[in-house]
């Protein structure tokens, strides 16, 4: 139980110390405008459309365990991280900011992963299909 508070004043002291941080900033009520609203699409859009994919392959018998569940953790993350990129405006005034061609990257990216995993996948099962017929 002692932990809890030990844990709990750590975090206590390393939000007073990020908090110390914005403060010192030039402007620091765009920073903690920009950080809400990370907060906001978080729980606003990631966390619901990651609940209705787990309702929605619950309601259809699939268990998303295990790879399935890590793979949809790497898709989400690569999303999220490319999500500026991607949403920029067409008409960029500097073409050197962000120069490469971001949306095949994403696909490219979401493609890799979804192969990487289906192959692990079809290779485990054929696995434990050889096994289960020894």
């Amino acid at each position: 139980m002692a932990y809890r508070y030990v844990l709990g004043g750590l975090g206590l002291t390393v939000m007073a110390f990020g908090g110390s941080l914005l403060l010192q900033q030039p402007e620091p009520a765009r920073i903690a405008l920009w950080l809400a609203g990370g907060v906001l699409v978080h729980d606003g859009l990631i966390a619901p459309l990651v609940l209705a994919i787990g309702a929605l392959a619950a309601a259809t018998g699939l268990h998303l365990r295990g790879v399935p569940r890590a793979a949809l953790v790497v898709a989400g993350s690569l999303t999220a991280i490319a999500l500026p990129p991607l949403l920029r405006p067409d008409g960029v005034a500097n073409a050197t900011v962000l120069p490469l061609d971001y949306l095949r990257n994403w696909l490219l990216a979401m493609t890799a992963v979804a192969v990487i995993t289906a192959g692990y996948l079809g290779a485990r099962a054929c696995v434990r299909g050889a096994a289960r017929r020894r």
